[in-house]
């Protein structure tokens, strides 16, 4: 075998490798970047977490570190003396309790060796790092879920959302079906109309709908916050309209073959067929009445037992402003609940629709 091929053949084994490694670096490019992404928009979440789970000393302790920790402390002779990381010599870092400051000198105790003779160390002990122990104050929410009186704040938002989530599917499922399915004179005139109000602002209407509601005694209830939900919104219609015309029309033609009516065919075949829409239109919209903090303000301003969390939270983080490990339990107390209800909807919302076809 001569030397050119062997070159040959080393360049070939090389352009193949080449070629099975692109992919695969293509993919970590993509992952990594995607992560540090995650990283840097779930950043605030972290602090939230670990500000949550400190108390005052804590958060103005000199040197602390970002997550919930206590400095170490070594009791000898029925006193307590700060743990520090003290570098010797030989570059070996001890953990050694501070006994005697001093200028330049000072002396510590090993607490692995309490009994020996204080250890004499030279230089400033004040550049030296704390020893920290990982010490969470999970009694903050405790007390936030006391004081907030949460189980009565759930009931009343609960109330709010899952009622008015059932007024908007019911409503705008109606009109969806009946834009996407019916023939109806100026039907594309009327549904422009619809998408139209979604670029109205709501102060616009904020009066009108408040002097309404307050001459037919809605003020201080929750009507105001659910009833409209029960005549549909644009943005909601418009999702569910999208979807509804994207299943074949021949299921509906095959469902009336067999004596089924416009409410059969919505019933049977299309809505088992718009699960994943459905189910994303419902959490949407109570994941929107468990943070809205406006309308409740104007309806139940007068009301403290009917307000929902949201309001309550902002009162209570008015109050503990000067406290913000009090004020971050109290909001992730408040941001546990959506959390989960998207976990577990996740399946839906990942969910493809898959059509069953019919002959020819």
């Amino acid at each position: 075998m001569t030397a050119q091929t062997k070159t040959s053949r080393s360049m070939h084994s090389s352009s193949v490798i080449a070629q099975r490694m692109r992919p695969f670096l293509a993919i970590a490019t993509v992952t990594l970047f995607t992560l540090m992404i995650l990283m840097v928009w779930l950043s605030p979440f972290g602090y939230m977490v670990a500000t949550g789970l400190k108390d005052r000393k804590m958060i103005t302790e000199q040197g602390a570190p970002i997550w919930p920790a206590t400095p170490t402390t070594f009791t000898y002779e029925g006193k307590d003396y700060p743990i520090h990381l003290v570098p010797t010599e030989d570059g070996t870092i001890h953990r050694w309790a501070i006994f005697k400051k001093g200028r330049e000198e000072s002396l510590f105790i090993d607490p692995e060796n309490p009994e020996a003779e204080p250890i004499q160390w030279t230089g400033r002990w004040r550049t030296l790092k704390r020893d920290w122990k990982f010490s969470p104050k999970w009694g903050n929410f405790t007390r936030a879920w006391e004081e907030l009186g949460m189980p009565l704040l759930l009931r009343n938002t609960l109330v709010i959302a899952i009622t008015g989530a059932i007024g908007t599917l019911l409503s705008c499922i109606a009109v969806a079906y009946g834009f996407s399915r019916f023939r109806i004179p100026g039907k594309n005139i009327l549904f422009m109309i619809l998408v139209s109000t979604m670029i109205l602002p709501t102060f616009v209407t904020l009066v009108p709908t408040y002097v309404l509601f307050n001459q037919i005694g809605w003020v201080g209830t929750w009507l105001p916050l659910i009833v409209p939900h029960f005549f549909a919104n644009a943005y909601n219609v418009f999702l569910l309209r999208q979807f509804f015309m994207a299943i074949p029309r021949e299921l509906d033609e095959a469902a009336m073959i067999d004596g089924a009516g416009p409410l059969r065919t919505l019933i049977s075949i299309i809505l088992p067929q718009a699960i994943p829409v459905i189910v994303s239109v419902g959490v949407l919209h109570i994941v929107w009445a468990w943070n809205d903090y406006f309308m409740p303000l104007i309806y139940l301003a007068t009301k403290p037992k009917l307000q929902p969390i949201s309001i309550a939270i902002q009162n209570y983080n008015a109050l503990y402003f000067a406290q913000p490990h009090m004020v971050q339990a109290s909001s992730l107390l408040g941001l546990v609940l959506p959390v989960v209800l998207f976990f577990a909807a996740q399946r839906f919302f990942m969910q493809g629709v898959v059509f069953t076809g019919v002959e020819k």
